[in-house]
């Protein structure tokens, strides 16, 4: 009788759901007490299901101590930093990256990122941002062969040679939701919509639509002669993407 009941009321860190008109309009809400706006009834699946936009903003503490430090600067030594005109190809960034001085550094201040970071000596922004689309459960496992593959240590290897203008520039290896959209248009005649649907199944964890994408993918693999074999074996690495570069 208790199964499948709402066990509590608990509220997104940053969650913020837009809508063209009042919220109350287009879904329930609900408020306690304890919390010091309305919140919708719906979770975020339910919320976009009834045509509502949801958008995680994040408020992070490191913003902040950039401000500041900005602020510190021009009232000490009278320069004014513009975070705006910061170059992205400064030598000597990277090289802190690659000592792994990375403490509070957002996204790169864990022991196993330092460590990482050690080993991949990143020389560009695209290192880096490949890098923190890795570092999670799954697609961490294939660090090591992005780490060795830049260095020259290992051999890029591509599971299908339609595969290597998409994975040129992570060394063959699937790192962000873009290549997956790519993938998807190139190799199993996706649209570009379609393949932001398979997109955002694998980004959900929807297993039903993904089961079900799955066997659309592998036919169309099959379209363009793509072994059976290897469209599953291409399928099962693009879902161990979840993270998106913008």
């Amino acid at each position: 009788m208790l199964e499948g009941f709402a066990r509590s009321a608990s509220k997104h860190a940053a969650g913020v759901v837009i809508a063209p008109g009042d919220i109350s309009n287009y879904v329930p809400l609900y408020k306690t007490p304890q919390l010091e706006e309305a919140v919708t009834q719906f979770n975020m699946k339910e919320v976009e299901e009834a045509g509502l936009l949801k958008m995680d903003f994040l408020g992070l503490r490191t913003l902040s101590i950039i401000d500041t430090t900005i602020a510190l600067i021009e009232h000490n030594h009278g320069v004014k930093i513009n975070i705006d005109e910061i170059p992205l190809d400064d030598k000597k960034t990277y090289e802190l990256f690659g000592r792994g001085d990375t403490v509070a550094v957002f996204q790169f201040d864990s022991a196993p990122m330092q460590n990482y970071m050690r080993a991949l000596k990143p020389e560009n922004l695209e290192d880096l941002s490949s890098m923190n689309a890795l570092y999670r459960p799954g697609p961490m496992d294939h660090i090591p062969e992005f780490i060795e593959c830049k260095h020259g240590r290992r051999k890029v290897e591509y599971l299908h040679p339609l595969l290597e203008p998409i994975l040129k520039e992570t060394y063959g290896v699937i790192v962000v939701q873009e290549q997956v959209m790519r993938v998807a248009r190139d190799l199993a005649g996706f649209s570009l919509a379609k393949a932001d649907e398979m997109r955002r199944a694998m980004g959900k964890k929807d297993l039903a639509k993904m089961e079900a994408m799955k066997s659309v993918f592998i036919e169309g693999c099959l379209k363009n002669e793509i072994p059976d074999k290897i469209a599953k074996e291409i399928y099962e690495r693009l879902c161990e993407v979840r993270e998106l570069r913008i």
